[in-house]
């Protein structure tokens, strides 16, 4: 008998007790490796092995707010107090993307693909094949900035490969990441890279009662801490805290509002257009995603040409501007490229050009100006040439692909793809193109005069000097000196393609040009004639402005396709709690639901939701010490329509003596609570419990959802509370007090929990010993 028992209570096995250097607020298992990502109080980012070996560490700089895992383990997000969601390769750290598509601290995230694959209406597996490989060599890398070592450029060397990882998306299955800020906005991206949705949850009104059209109830003043998307994308559970007032229709031009209380409520968002849309979802982001990483590319590479010929022309005026002092010094009434004309046409030298040549400048002075102007033209005619063109020629061919997806109307139309927005943006990308090959003529021609240029100056100090001819410089071309005095001595035409300033500079063209332009204009080749007129930097402003125009439009489209399902109040926040409504224990997850027997084509149907929380202790008159358990939320809108409710609940009174800490819910409808002493005494923290409850075995008990806004569905449960007794659950003992959080793996049975005093416990949970390995 007492064998039985120990049994019962020690269902877990201790592995490790390790410290900690400073205490952990936030901890994620991977779904694919026995790793642990963990944040510290002082924002850091660990990664640990199963066996607790550290593999990196990430400071990002800022306060981190949330974080969670991609599906397949390769990445990681983290939530940022400034609104920011970064993600990080999983082997290094390395930061791979940043998006800003937050105003505020991000609360939640949540990372879920589709578990099912599409198929078409033959019934074959409809699979989407990126095409760009079989007509383009990979694509370029972005550029590295001359002078820096391996290390100095995380983002751009170091986890280069991993960012074509995180965006080859054509390998990944279709997947949506989630993140809800203390705002109440909620924003998704698919596969954590292209924005696709954006809704605040203020702005959704819901009927109430359900079956009255008159009454709508919104909330206000909401921040969301818990997001969970459903594993067939099709629902989004959200669980949020604010303020929820009745708006009344009195009449059709009066209504009356009702302020009600501050509580925790429940939100399930339809967000169906995911699951029916997701193959056309999954192309446009494919081709959008893979054009932002080239526009990136082209940004990079512009922006390291413009150093690098700055560079070059400021050794090359930091030389030469001295001849114009020499010039006013000597009392001559010319300018430099007069007194160099005089020199080569072959009158006499004055002796300020003499003195620049052979004491000022000198042979050195000029093969330095000359390998500092000409190493800086061919190292831009590689940049061009290996990064700027060919990303322009694969976001020309992107931007094609779209351009025919686009005018498939039917299919295409209904998630934001618009024909004449895509057609704009491609006609952009082919101007792009024109500018890079007017600009590898313009960088061709400058960089030769100025070699020519500089050959006549070696020649001409040679002479100076009186030295013999060295047969070993180069000839020049007199013609092509005075071109170059007379229109780029003291004129950049490369830095004025480069550069992007706001002066409305333009480049000159032909009249004769201009004319066979607005001729092809009226043929119907183009609708932009000006873009001759433009430097390469401008067009490039174009080219990005035209594809954000295009891609707000599918992000705005599919937002608005995202509907509020129905709300449920769950507990009111008392004014002592509602400021700490974010530390409130809470878990959503979704497991396949046993008891529904559904045809194949509705399997996406069986999943049943679970939503998780403590109550706290004055939130209800007669309920203390309890968590509350809510599931069939995700369904029960429309089940009501047909006349019955699906919603069902229970509280749990946790056993007297012990708080609850932390939850969370686990594999095969379980529960696992931490629980704290609360007779701790001054000598002693106290002790702590670790309990799995088997959620299927509770007596769930049907809510009523026929009531009004101002009635607490779970005050109908006060009556019929499951008392939790230590001697009947799995329970394991822990000998500390345990702080927030637990961290649980479903996929492979492993639990960490954090002790007050810095210690970070590992247990395997149930009969999963033999599941753990070693992440390789």
């Amino acid at each position: 008998m007492e064998t039985d028992e120990a049994q019962r209570v020690l269902p877990f096995q201790l592995q490790f007790d390790k410290p900690v250097a400073s205490q952990i607020k936030i901890a994620e298992w991977n779904p694919e490796k026995d790793l642990l990502a963990m944040v510290t109080e002082d924002s850091k980012i660990l990664l640990h092995r199963f066996n607790w070996q550290r593999l990196w560490t990430v400071i990002p700089g800022k306060s981190i707010t949330s974080l969670c895992w991609r599906p397949d383990g390769k990445a990681i997000a983290v939530g940022l107090e400034d609104g920011t969601v970064s993600l990080h390769d999983v082997e290094n750290g390395k930061l791979l993307r940043s998006l800003k598509s937050h105003g505020v601290a991000v609360f939640s995230l949540n990372w879920e693909e589709d578990g099912q694959m599409t198929k078409d209406e033959q019934g074959s597996i409809s699979t989407y094949e990126d095409r760009t490989p079989h007509f383009f060599p990979p694509p370029p890398r972005v550029p590295r900035m001359p002078g820096l070592v391996s290390g100095d450029t995380g983002f751009i060397d170091d986890s280069e490969d991993s960012f074509r990882e995180l965006s080859n998306s054509s390998q990944q299955r279709f997947n949506i990441l989630c993140s809800g800020d203390k705002d109440g906005f909620i924003c998704f991206s698919i596969f954590g890279i292209f924005p696709i949705g954006k809704i605040n949850i203020h702005n959704f009104c819901v009927p109430t009662p359900l079956m009255d059209t008159k009454a709508e109830c919104r909330l206000h003043n909401a921040s969301v801490h818990k997001v969970a998307l459903s594993k067939d994308l099709c629902h989004l559970i959200v669980i949020c805290s604010g303020e929820l007032s009745e708006d009344r229709k009195e009449s059709e031009n009066r209504s009356m509002t009702q302020h009600g209380v501050c509580g925790l409520h429940c939100t399930v968002l339809d967000t169906s257009i995911f699951w029916k849309r997701k193959n056309e979802l999954h192309q446009v982001a494919q081709q959008a995603s893979n054009i932002e990483e080239l526009v990136e590319v082209i940004r990079a590479s512009l922006s390291v040409m413009h150093k690098q010929w700055s560079d070059a022309m400021h050794t090359f005026h930091e030389k030469f501007d001295s001849l114009s002092n020499l010039i006013i010094d000597n009392g001559l009434d010319s300018c430099p490229q007069e007194e160099f004309l005089s020199l080569l046409g072959g009158a006499r030298t004055s002796p300020a050009v003499h003195q620049f040549l052979v004491n000022s400048l000198g042979e050195v002075g000029v093969k330095r100006v000359s390998k500092a102007v000409c190493g800086a033209g061919k190292e831009l005619q590689l940049i061009v040439l290996n990064h700027l063109q060919p990303a322009a020629e694969i976001i020309a061919f992107r931007m094609g692909e779209l351009r025919g997806l686009s005018r498939w109307r039917a299919r295409y139309q209904g998630i934001g793809l618009d024909e004449a927005l895509i057609n704009n943006a491609t006609e952009k990308a082919g101007m792009i193109l024109i500018q890079v090959e007017r600009f590898i003529r313009v960088l061709s021609t400058v960089v030769q005069q100025f070699s020519n240029f500089f050959n006549w100056l070696l020649k001409c100090i040679k002479l100076l000097m009186s030295e013999p001819s060295d047969h070993h410089l180069l000839p020049y071309n007199s013609e092509l000196v005075v071109i170059f005095l007379k229109f780029l001595y003291d004129q950049d035409p490369v830095k004025q393609l480069l550069e992007a300033s706001e002066a409305n500079d333009h480049i000159e063209v032909g009249l004769e040009t201009m004319q066979r332009v607005k001729e092809l204009v009226q043929f119907g080749g183009f609708s932009d004639f000006e873009y001759l007129q433009r430097t390469l930097a401008k067009e490039f402003q174009q080219v990005e402005s035209s594809f954000k125009e295009a891609f707000l439009m599918p992000f705005t489209t599919i937002s608005r396709k995202i509907l509020c399902g129905d709300l449920l109040p769950l507990c009111p926040l008392p004014p002592s709690s509602a400021s700490l409504s974010s530390t409130i224990p809470m878990s959503v997850s979704y497991y396949e639901d046993a008891s529904q027997s559904v045809s194949s084509h509705q399997s996406r149907h069986m999943l049943l939701d679970y939503i998780s929380f403590q109550i706290p202790d004055d939130s209800f008159s007669g309920v203390s010490n309890c968590i509350g358990i809510v599931r069939g939320f995700m369904h029960d809108s429309i089940s009501v329509k047909r006349g019955y409710t699906s919603l069902e609940a229970v509280l749990l009174c946790v056993p007297g003596g012990y708080c609850c800490a932390d939850l969370s819910l686990y594999k095969e409808s379980q529960i696992v609570l931490l629980l704290n002493e609360t007779t701790a005494t001054s000598e002693s923290s106290g002790n702590a419990s670790m309990m799995i409850v088997q959620a299927n075995d509770l007596p769930f008990v049907s809510i009523s959802r026929s009531t009004g806004l101002n009635y607490w569905k779970l005050h109908q449960l006060e009556d019929s509370v499951v008392h939790l007794q230590m001697e009947h659950e799995k329970v394991r003992s822990i000998p500390h007090s345990v702080i927030a959080p637990v961290a649980v793996s479903s996929s492979r049975g492993v639990a960490c929990v954090f002790a007050a005093r810095k210690r970070a416990l590992v247990y395997i949970l149930e009969e999963d010993e033999d599941e753990v390995s070693d992440a390789e």
